[in-house]
């Protein structure tokens, strides 16, 4: 099992949900930069769980240890590791399932594979908790991006089909994309926000759970990042995407509306203004052929509903052969998305702080 993604910035992340900690190693920081700590573990911190009723009661601090790759602070050129201490695990929670896999989870095909040595616990290395190092690799790389003029910020978009207002697609400034950040609840519209947090307390009380999607932002990106056909921003972007547990669907500008629209409504068109090329509009959210147009890259994910639910479910019984129900045990959250915001933020700053880097090898 490989769980290393990146070519300029490449990012090895280990561990699983109950071992005695979880990590990553990121290769290819460049040294003398200058790392906000604090910043850093306010970013961990929007996503640690714990302490929210839309979020799984088990609590942990998040509280990197850095092992290597930093000199008071700032990088020195030798690979960044840092370790997450596991504090609150109860993998008892989790005996069943080595014979009665969880509908919806990778307990049934991770059996399979691995022919039972997997690590059941939490759901093992295939755990949403494995999202902690890669929000640290991904707050690294979006202080990065600041330096070098691009931010990076997200907001839930929609819980349970309830639609918070959307981000402008055009003439989105760098102090839009980060208006959610500050609240609990990471919502443009607080008034749709309550009505989300009803929809999650709802399933919760029924022993169910929602889905929703998170739609991400990043201004400041020149022209000219990314590559035709395979190595597109699109193409990076959704890569590292996907590997954040529950990801089912990504789409980028006005994304399948696309599909509905003539070529006249979906162009982008072009003028000249003060001596640059200026956009009337960005549709193509931020990219064509693979490259940025310098408009802002608008992308949205799609979060399934968490597997893990109390309500009866059909399951088999892989030892004995035989079909059997289930109702799970143990903290989880009812809607992933809430917590999802910061790790969408920091796939989306690793893919775009590694497009930039290879830009200028070319």
């Amino acid at each position: 099992m490989a769980s290393r993604i990146g070519k300029n910035i490449s990012v090895s992340i280990f561990g699983q949900s109950h071992s005695a900690g979880i990590g990553c190693v990121v290769e290819g920081i460049p040294a003398g930069k200058k790392i906000d700590l604090d910043e850093l573990q306010a970013f961990l911190s929007r996503r640690a769980p714990g302490g929210m009723p839309w979020s799984t009661p088990r609590k942990e601090a998040d509280l990197p240890e850095f092992l290597g790759g930093l000199v008071n602070g700032v990088t020195c050129g030798a690979p960044l590791a840092a370790l997450i201490r596991n504090t609150n695990t109860k993998s008892s929670d989790y005996d069943e399932l080595r014979r009665v896999p969880r509908p919806g989870h990778a307990d049934y095909v991770a059996n399979m594979k691995f022919h039972g040595a997997q690590d059941v616990s939490g759901g093992g290395h295939f755990s949403g908790r494995l999202t902690a190092p890669l929000c640290i690799a991904g707050g690294i790389a979006i202080q990065l991006l600041r330096d070098e003029g691009v931010e990076v910020g997200a907001h839930i978009a929609r819980i349970a089909g309830i639609a918070d207002d959307a981000f402008a697609l055009h003439g989105l400034s760098s102090t839009d994309v980060h208006v959610a950040h500050a609240k609990t609840f990471p919502v443009l519209n607080d008034a749709q926000g309550e009505r989300m947090i009803a929809a999650i307390a709802e399933a919760r009380e029924a022993g169910d759970s929602v889905g929703g999607v998170v739609e991400c932002a990043a201004t400041g990106m020149p022209v000219g990042v990314g590559e035709p056909m395979f190595d597109g921003v699109e193409n990076a972007v959704a890569r590292m995407l996907f590997g954040i547990p529950a990801v089912k669907g990504v789409e980028f500008g006005r994304g399948f509306d696309v599909a509905d629209m003539r070529g006249s409504e979906n162009n982008d068109g072009m003028r000249i203004v003060d001596g640059r090329v200026v956009f009337e509009s960005n549709n193509a959210g931020g990219a064509n052929g693979g490259i940025t147009t310098g408009e802002p890259v608008v992308v949205r994910c799609a979060f399934k509903p968490t597997p893990s639910i109390s309500r009866a479910q059909h399951s088999i019984d892989m030892q004995a052969g035989t079909n059997e129900g289930l109702s799970v045990h143990g903290r989880h959250d009812p809607c992933v998305v809430v917590r999802a915001v910061p790790v969408v933020e920091a796939a989306v700053a690793l893919a775009l702080y590694d497009l930039l880097l290879e830009s200028r090898m070319d």
